[in-house]
């Protein structure tokens, strides 16, 4: 075989090995929902492609078969080609066998320089930045190589079988989608800038519904506009003018014997046809839905459903309630800052170091906004002020402080024992532990 032969070769081997290297990655790289959407496209190829991501044993065995035949016979070609060249060419300078050595060193090195260059690195690259496209291109010539091989692929298939079985390994690949596979899509997303962040986080916030508790959507008791049954008009009329509201709870007695519920459209109505407002009426007075604290915000959707309702009381294992919530406040938990105004905002950032954060903010978004993974006795509390408590083991006051994780949480103030607003700010920009330190004000316990 001459030279110019040999080179022929050499290059339709690599030519081979690529195609196999850019038909493996391609297969193992291509993502279904992608090949899903080409295949509904109209793309039958990519319905093959999704078949033999099923079953992928035999499309292996075929790769593995071409890979190493071809790299078995680039090392024959290739030292046999180029070794006598260059060893004559060596034998100037050097002695018979230092020159054979050199010239079968150096020609093993240039055979296998190209392979891994222009046989792997190159098609297994290429075949990661677009392996859909690539997949559909390929498996019409490996389906083909696929029965023209049978008997061989059956051979190494079954041996490869009898292994996963003797050590227990799995033979298929798990196509399952998590809700973490699709959150790490959309973070990318927002990070390529394909997806905006505030529709990202509308994402991320849906799959949190299950586990979000109602508590961290709900309306607290201390905020609760609500009506005795036995109010007047004149009393009815001045809490609609003072605290608007969509919905009032109407109670006996006090807030924790709840009756029912009054729809604000009804008593404007009343109002607006100079008709007295009272409440002992069974047409404005509604059955209201009762949910416990502890239900998620996704298990409150499912009792809105069931209800056919978008307001519920929230009551505590002691039969006290503790809030209301309706499903705007759960769709605006879910919406996020699409829908939330400035006025509404419970973490506020000051500058790159420090944010004014409401002692009522869920520890979610308290720990989505600082960075934080990791929080001391979480399952605690659910709120920042609990955070807070839990760590002073008493009730804040003003100026108290909570350092975690590199963060200080200065209480700014307090409200009848209820934390309104804290301080958070870094302590350093490069904190390598998690420490905890707790600063309480003169004459605390």
């Amino acid at each position: 075989m001459t030279l110019t032969q040999s080179f022929i070769v050499i290059l339709f081997l690599i030519v081979a090995s690529a195609f196999f290297s850019v038909a493996e990655i391609s297969l193992a790289a291509a993502r279904r929902l992608r090949l899903r959407q080409m295949a509904d496209d109209g793309d039958a190829r990519a319905e093959r492609v999704m078949r033999v991501q099923e079953q992928p044993g035999h499309y292996f065995t075929v790769v593995q078969i071409g890979l190493n035949a071809v790299s078995i016979l680039g090392g024959i070609v290739g030292e046999g080609a180029l070794s006598p060249y260059l060893t004559e060419f060596f034998s100037i300078w050097l002695s018979p066998g230092r020159a054979a050595t050199a010239g079968f060193l150096l020609s093993f090195f240039a055979v296998t320089s190209l392979f891994i260059l222009f046989a792997d690195l190159f098609p297994k690259r290429l075949g990661m930045t677009n392996p859909e496209n690539l997949a559909v291109r390929v498996i019409v010539p490996m389906r083909t190589l696929m029965s023209v091989l049978r008997p061989l692929v059956w051979l190494y298939s079954h041996a490869a079988d009898l292994l996963f079985k003797l050590l227990g390994l799995p033979s298929t690949r798990d196509d399952r989608i998590t809700s973490d596979d699709i959150l790490a899509l959309t973070e990318a997303g927002a990070q390529a800038g394909v997806l905006a962040r505030p529709e990202q986080q509308v994402i991320a916030n849906v799959f949190e519904l299950d586990t979000r508790t109602v508590g961290s959507a709900m309306t607290p008791r201390d905020r609760i506009a609500y009506f005795l049954k036995d109010d007047p008009d004149q009393v009815i009329r001045a809490r609609i003018a003072a605290e608007p509201f969509s919905t009032y709870p109407v109670c006996e007695g006090n807030i924790d014997h709840v009756i029912g519920y009054v729809d604000a459209k009804d008593l404007f109505q009343r109002a607006l046809n100079n008709q007295p407002i009272t409440l002992g009426s069974d047409d404005l007075v509604r059955k209201i839905l009762v949910v416990p604290d502890r239900l998620t915000l996704a298990e409150v959707l499912e009792a809105f459903r069931q209800a056919h309702e978008d307001f519920a009381v929230i009551v505590n294992e002691y039969s006290l309630v503790v809030g209301v919530v309706t499903l705007n406040d759960v769709m605006s938990t879910v919406m996020g800052e699409l829908v939330m105004t400035p006025e509404e905002e419970l973490i506020v950032r000051r500058d790159e170091n420090s944010w004014l954060i409401d002692g009522a903010t869920p520890m979610q978004d308290v720990q989505r906004a600082l960075g934080v993974d990791e929080w001391p006795h979480a399952d605690e509390y659910e709120t920042l002020a609990g955070f807070l408590m839990v760590m002073l083991r008493r009730v804040p006051r003003r100026t108290d402080c909570v350092s975690w994780s590199g963060m200080r949480f200065e209480v700014l103030d307090v409200d009848s024992y209820r934390i309104d607003q804290v301080m958070v700010s870094r302590e350093g920009a490069n904190v390598a532990a998690a420490p905890v330190s707790v600063v309480r004000t003169p004459g605390g316990p």
